[in-house]
């Protein structure tokens, strides 16, 4: 193995386990010492991998938008319907907090209480990224699909993504025992009755 993949991987093994442990311990606030001591190394040897402990959870956070953004870009590139586009996006979003709970922690903030203040505007861009991506669709549904959502478009894509939000904020305050994929198939279809109306077509 050579040096370059061994530092790869070990920046991998930091961030997984800082991961771990914001799972493992719900409200608690996570020291340089304790991660270490996870890791197996000293501290010195994190500041070899990451100056600082915000350097982690940048990693941390540049993994959810790679994650997130990358599969949007398919879902948007393979689904041709508006309501199935947002559906899957916001489905995407659930399940993606569902299977990392402890990075969930760091999507609602609950993780970086007393971290620098970059790191909760970075989080504040990852909902802002995500709910202009649903504005977007809902402005392309009138001209694709005929469609034209019932409320303004700002208000239609922030109550999707407070629909989705609450639901993580839910299985965090649970300490991760409530799904936040939990019924939303159930959900959805009542979230979006009526959503749409068909827009007005041009005389011909």
């Amino acid at each position: 193995m050579t040096k370059t993949s061994n530092k790869v991987s070990r920046r991998q093994q930091i961030l997984e386990s800082l991961a771990h442990m914001l799972e493992e311990s719900p409200g608690a606030r996570i020291t340089t010492a304790a991660l270490a001591k996870q890791v197996g190394v000293s501290e010195a040897a994190l500041y070899r991998h990451f100056p600082s402990k915000s350097k982690m959870f940048e990693g941390l956070i540049e993994f959810i938008e790679e994650t997130l953004f990358t599969r949007i870009n398919m879902i948007v590139s393979d689904e041709p319907s508006a309501l199935s586009r947002c559906n899957k996006i916001l489905f995407l979003l659930l399940t993606f907090t569902e299977r990392n709970p402890g990075i969930t922690r760091i999507l609602t903030g609950d993780a970086l209480t007393g971290e620098t203040e970059r790191l909760r505007q970075r989080v504040a861009q990852v909902f802002d990224r995500l709910e202009t991506q649903i504005k977007q669709i809902l402005r392309e549904a009138e001209i694709r699909e005929g469609l034209r959502p019932n409320l303004p478009i700002t208000a239609a894509a922030s109550l999707l993504m407070a629909t989705a939000e609450g639901r993580i904020a839910q299985f965090v305050r649970s300490e991760f025992k409530r799904p936040p994929t939990e019924h939303w198939d159930e959900q959805w279809p009542i979230l979006v009755h009526g959503f749409f109306r068909e827009a007005l077509q041009p005389a011909n």
